[in-house]
């Protein structure tokens, strides 16, 4: 093996490639600052809403963003820690916009689940917890806010489990909690944390390490028999580490702190990168593509336009899956058939960009992209050709019909619509036999409604009216010789095709998708588009 060989390796080794993922405002955002706080990668972490902090967080960086205080795009990051490379993959919590967080984690290795100590499992993140478990992806928790009133600490194992049906074995244990909160307790060395104030987090904090006799001049009256009883119970009823089982996504090791003033994020940090394994094996139409012995690939998760607007740019976001990639180099586009050059290859930290000469599996990097790409591409080299698992679109679940407000600008109407469609944040179908004219659009949540209408009006200079429509349910057709016009359906029945021209259908009601298939012999339905 030659040292290049050799060095390919060594870089892929070191990667580690995760998503966070929670619900809305449990601190993910914060939690990923301090990440790269740790990581050098910035000096000072702003605070995302703190008015002490005037720059907002460094991944979220669309204004619409910065208005309402949420992340609403995925964005990529890399930073190194420790002798380790990491790409951490932010995801909007926001609900309306799980798309975008589902495919995401296409892309990710292993997820980093967030979860506020004081409310527990929430909606949002039950959601986005079953595709980490469809993709069996190893899980790790981070209990956070542990600096304000919590719920009881066994009470918040026992909702993991029930909720989310997977086993969780703390890793530390937390002393007291909001005003009382005096650190956590690590199991294995069986020493104290202690909690320190880090003027609001934005500094690394000293972290000071006691035993149990060394702790007693921090801890308050009583906190010292209450943890040895809690310990006692711990040993006693939960499950026992096991990394195989860690790595099948069936045992989520679980981590106290808080991540706004800091505690606990770095020794979650160590911990977390003893447990993930470098990128895996992948899954392509020619079996298993192992990350170091095979040539260059990788797939698109993830499209981005108006990056900046300086220059009406496209960036489609790509998971590198194994070999080297190299900038410049020539690689085949496999849905389209042809050879491409990928120029400009780009790692983000945010809003900063940087050009990028080589990369590795395991890495995400930006390409530019001048309207080539469609969600779920593969990227490889000429010499071997290989496809990954296409990525699965959601169904719509609010519809609303769109008209310009000035028609003289249709052109810059469709271009700005086309291209927020193959983003894949809002689905684009037309009325069955019209064409461009009467244009519906699908979301999967209604927020996604005002982003439309704010990017068309910013990116774009057009405006625009929506009409929601009653419509909740969609179907694709599966059938490839389908007549449309004969398909006899219910009066809530609406038929409509995507912009590659198939076939759907709408309806009101969840019960008429069942009269429908009555009505029409050997229809098939899916509720997901390829």
């Amino acid at each position: 093996m030659s040292q290049t060989d050799d060095q390919m390796i060594e870089q892929i080794k070191k990667r580690r490639t995760f998503a966070i993922i929670s619900h809305p405002d449990a601190g993910k955002t914060t939690l990923t600052e301090k990440f790269l706080l740790y990581g050098g990668a910035i000096n000072l972490a702003g605070t995302v809403k703190g008015r002490k902090a005037a720059k907002h967080a460094v991944s979220d960086w669309m204004d619409i963003e910065k208005e309402r205080g949420i992340s609403v795009t995925s964005s990529a990051m890399q930073f190194n820690y420790d002798g380790f490379c990491i790409n951490i993959l932010d995801t909007p919590g926001h609900q309306d916009f799980s798309e975008d967080t589902y495919r995401t984690l296409m892309a990710a290795d292993s997820a980093v689940m967030v979860i506020d100590g004081s409310k527990g499992v929430e909606a949002q993140t039950r959601k986005l917890f079953k595709v980490c478990v469809m993709r069996h992806i190893p899980i790790f928790t981070f209990i956070n806010k542990m600096d304000r009133d919590a719920m009881d600490t066994f009470e918040l194992l026992d909702d993991i489990e029930k909720e989310l049906g997977i086993a969780t074995c703390p890793i530390n244990w937390p002393i007291g909690s909001g005003k009382e909160f005096k650190g956590v307790y690590d199991r294995a060395t069986e020493k104290i944390h202690v909690f320190s104030d880090t003027e609001k987090g934005t500094k690394e904090g000293e972290d000071q390490v006691l035993t149990l006799d060394e702790a007693d001049s921090v801890l308050l009256p009583g906190q010292r028999d209450q943890l040895a009883d809690e310990i006692e119970l711990l040993d006693g009823a939960s499950a026992e580490f096991d990394q195989e089982l860690v790595d099948k996504g069936e045992l989520s090791p679980v981590f106290f702190g808080s991540a706004l003033t800091n505690f606990g994020v770095e020794i979650f940090l160590k911990h977390f990168l003893k447990m993930t394994t470098p990128p895996l094996p992948r899954k392509a139409d020619v079996g298993l593509i192992d990350p170091v012995e095979e040539e260059f690939s990788g797939f698109i998760f993830k499209i981005q336009a108006n990056m900046n607007k300086a220059h009406r740019d496209r960036i489609a976001f790509m998971r590198i899956c194994s070999g080297k990639f190299e900038a410049g180099m020539e690689v085949f586009h496999v849905q389209e058939g042809k050879k491409i050059r990928l120029s400009q290859p780009q790692q983000m930290m945010a809003q900063d960009r940087k050009i990028v000469d080589e990369a590795y599996a395991g890495d995400i990097i930006g390409l530019f992209d001048p309207g080539i790409f469609s969600i779920g591409d593969t990227v490889c080299m000429p010499s071997r050709k290989v496809q990954y698992e296409g990525i699965p679109t959601f169904a719509p679940e609010h519809f609303a019909r769109v008209r310009q407000i000035d028609t003289m600008k249709r052109k810059q109407f469709v271009k700005g619509i086309e291209q927020i469609a193959q983003e894949g944040a809002i689905q684009i179908f037309q009325e069955y036999n019209t064409g461009m004219e009467e244009i519906i659009v699908g979301v999967v949540g209604v927020l996604q409604f005002d982003v439309l209408k704010y990017r068309l009006e910013n990116e774009y200079n057009v405006e625009i009216r929506l009409e929601n429509l009653p419509y909740e349910h969609i179907r694709w057709i599966e059938n490839e010789q389908i007549d449309m016009d004969k398909i006899s359906g219910t009066s809530d029945m609406k038929k409509i095709r995507d912009l590659k021209g198939r076939p759907l259908l709408l309806w009101v009601n969840s019960w008429s998708i069942g009269m429908t298939l009555d009505r029409n012999e050997g229809l098939i339905l899916s509720e997901f588009g390829r």
